[in-house]
């Protein structure tokens, strides 16, 4: 079970949990499912305000939670494991799971995927009135076939965890800014820490130790690079050695106290020296198209119009340029992704910006041919008023 932190208590993290499992079971009924199954982590945690083994469990099934749409919560755990859910007011029963990936059944899968889906089918006979619509959002192909052969209907159990998390509660909020100050505290510890011999990987544990010491959980990338490593993006911390004058960029992506997510990017250069014109130019073009483009993220906006006049970097930087505008952030990056207008109508989608929506504003800017890549990226809150920005750490003043 989730700890509060000093500041707090246990009502407060009951609102939290409830708060969640109130608004994932409005989805589960729009959507006419008589339960919901789920075994992503980051949904279990949704539904259920319970952590265990999230990274273990990302890639071994090995507990679940059954959320009936006007019954009990029951959480799945992982053998032994009942004890870390005692008093957490979102579970109404704890069992053990019945788990039948291959690492555990071995060459009994079939078998114990039966028991599995037994137990399955006799909570929807028992709580679902007659209803057969199960969402299920992860499950290896076995279990759809078996449940397919019991007669349940199947539903996109991801869409209805994202339509539920997409507008955040008042608790969710204050978690997401407790995530925030802590991600931008290992920002500039790094920052002020980092120094010429230094490899990426010694900056990058800086943040890792910050967020685990002030009650934060994992992360999930390990992007940090430095010099020629920053252009193109995408590339994670090596054993590279930073040298007087390198460009650092990092996109955090962090999961902090609550389990809630602060993905935030920022980039400096090593050393005191006044930093290369290139360098710059890279950092005003970022620094430009994240605020202006942060700017958009007003109630009422829909993704299109976002898309439509959004600013796009010039050339040399347009064929680097990230192709998604910005994406929604809670427990982890979630729905909805924002694409930039030459691909949102051919491969994204349209929406509705609203009040208590949290976006992630990105930007990206190397050259093909350039030395260096510049990565930054705003954390935003849309409200009733207009857009708040949630990052409010600094930026480089000598690279604008």
């Amino acid at each position: 079970m989730e700890t509060p932190s000093n500041h707090k208590d246990a009502a407060w993290v009951s609102r939290l949990h409830l708060g969640r499992l109130e608004k994932l079971r409005e989805q589960l009924e729009k959507f006419d499912c008589a339960a919901g199954l789920f075994y992503d982590p980051v949904n279990i945690r949704y539904a259920t305000g319970t952590s265990n083994m999230q990274v273990y469990s990302l890639h071994n099934p090995c507990r679940y939670a059954f959320v009936t749409t006007t019954g009990p919560v029951i959480l799945f755990d992982f053998k032994g494991c009942e004890h870390l859910s005692s008093g957490c007011p979102a579970v109404s029963e704890v069992r053990d799971a019945v788990s039948w990936y291959h690492f555990v059944s071995g060459p009994r899968v079939q078998e114990f995927a039966g028991l599995w889906r037994d137990g399955v089918l006799s909570l929807l006979r028992e709580h679902g009135g007659g209803n057969r619509r199960l969402a299920v959002d992860r499950l290896d192909p076995m279990g759809t076939h078996l449940l397919e052969a019991g007669g349940v209907q199947i539903v996109d159990g991801q869409e209805v965890a994202h339509m539920a998390r997409l507008i955040k509660t008042p608790e969710e909020i204050i978690a997401l800014r407790e995530a925030v100050d802590v991600c931008q505290t290992g920002i500039r510890r790094m920052r002020d820490a980092t120094a010429p011999g230094m490899s990426e990987q010694e900056i990058w544990a800086i943040l890792h130790q910050t967020n685990i010491e002030r009650g934060g959980e994992w992360i999930e990338t390990r992007l940090l690079s430095s010099g020629p490593r920053t252009n193109p993006w995408y590339q994670e911390a090596s054993d590279r050695r930073v040298e007087d004058g390198d460009m650092i960029s990092l996109d955090s992506d962090l999961v902090g106290p609550h389990g809630y997510s602060a993905d935030i990017s920022r980039s400096w250069t090593v050393g005191n020296g006044r930093p290369s014109d290139e360098q710059r130019c890279l950092y005003a073009a970022a620094h430009e198209q994240v605020n202006r483009n942060a700017e958009l993220f007003q109630p009422g906006q829909s993704f299109f119009e976002i898309a439509d006049q959004a600013w796009r970097l010039p050339e040399p930087f347009a064929q680097y340029e990230q192709p998604a505008i910005a994406h929604g952030i809670g427990l982890c990056n979630e729905f909805p992704l924002i694409m930039h207008a030459d691909h949102i109508r051919q491969l994204g989608h349209d929406g509705i910006l609203e009040p208590g929506m949290v976006m992630c504003v990105e930007s990206y800017v190397g050259a093909i041919d350039g030395h260096e890549g510049v990565k930054l990226e705003q954390q935003v809150l849309v409200t009733e008023s207009g857009c708040e920005i949630l990052s409010d750490m600094e930026f480089e003043n000598e690279l604008l």
